[in-house]
């Protein structure tokens, strides 16, 4: 593990920056997530700091690492929305408003056992999409912007790069017995749900905008672009997360996909 600081400009980045404008907006409201959840989980990481027993040093080394990384991430899809917003899509900011303020309302009413199952949660999501976008989206990446593309890898890469992070101070602070698997899973569901649920907004609203253009068959055919997307997603996705239900789960054990090393080289 190491902090990287790529260097993007991203003023000319198309919002329709991958051929299938439904996989572009699908992935525009997720780069949303990062610039909310990602001061979260700094904030949440550095109160279990405080806590974590100092005997683990090597995770208190990571820890550092993990927090520096996802200041990183949160920097670059920042600049990445703003490209957004500039481009006629200023109307998100309404809808990332109550999300953000969910996590100021997790920070200040929510236990730390909450937040690190939620922050785990979000880091099993993690390394599941990094699998996914390397290994089953290359059709729809075909003939992307280039610049997009190694935003999301960097970022996915780095994301599956610290996946045992999250998980290991849970386990350090919040235990491994019965209680704390089933808590940890409902961490998962928790945050999914809620992530998924601000991304399905976005999206929504993304996609209005755009077929405000559209003749009412093009706004069809596209509602039946962005179903087949979805299912392809939630296909790949679905067996991915499925393993981090186990009370055996160990996100260690995931095996980096073909062209990740490339990410962790460059940067």
């Amino acid at each position: 593990m190491k902090v990287r600081f790529p260097k993007w400009d991203f003023s000319k980045v198309r919002a329709h920056w991958a051929p299938s404008i439904e996989f572009s907006q699908r992935y525009n409201a997720a780069s949303t997530v990062p610039a909310h959840i990602e001061p979260y989980l700094v904030k949440v990481m550095m109160q279990a700091k405080k806590v974590l027993d100092p005997k683990h040093t090597k995770l208190h080394e990571d820890l550092d690492i993990f927090i520096k990384q996802e200041v990183q991430h949160c920097k670059q899809h920042l600049a990445f929305n703003r490209a957004l917003y500039a481009q006629g899509y200023e109307g998100m900011k309404a809808i990332e408003d109550p999300y953000r303020e969910d996590y100021d309302r997790f920070l200040k009413e929510k236990s730390l056992r909450f937040n690190l199952a939620y922050a785990e949660g979000f880091e099993a999501m993690g390394s599941a999409s990094a699998l996914v976008f390397f290994e089953d989206l290359d059709d729809l990446l075909e003939g992307a912007d280039q610049d997009a593309v190694d935003l999301w890898k960097w970022h996915l890469a780095e994301e599956f790069e610290h996946r045992e992070v999250a998980f290991q101070v849970y386990q350090a602070i919040c235990g491994r017995g019965f209680f704390s698997w089933l808590y940890r899973v409902y961490g998962l569901f928790y945050a999914v749900k809620h992530i998924r649920t601000h991304t399905a907004r976005l999206e929504e609203f993304l996609m209005n905008q755009d077929r405000k253009s559209m003749s009412p068959e093009e706004v069809q055919r596209s509602i039946e672009r962005q179903k087949v997307i979805a299912k392809k997603v939630a296909k790949a996705s679905l067996p991915r997360m499925l393993g981090a239900l186990s009370p055996f789960y160990d996100p260690a054990k995931k095996v980096p996909p073909a062209g990740m090393e490339l990410y962790w080289q460059q940067y």
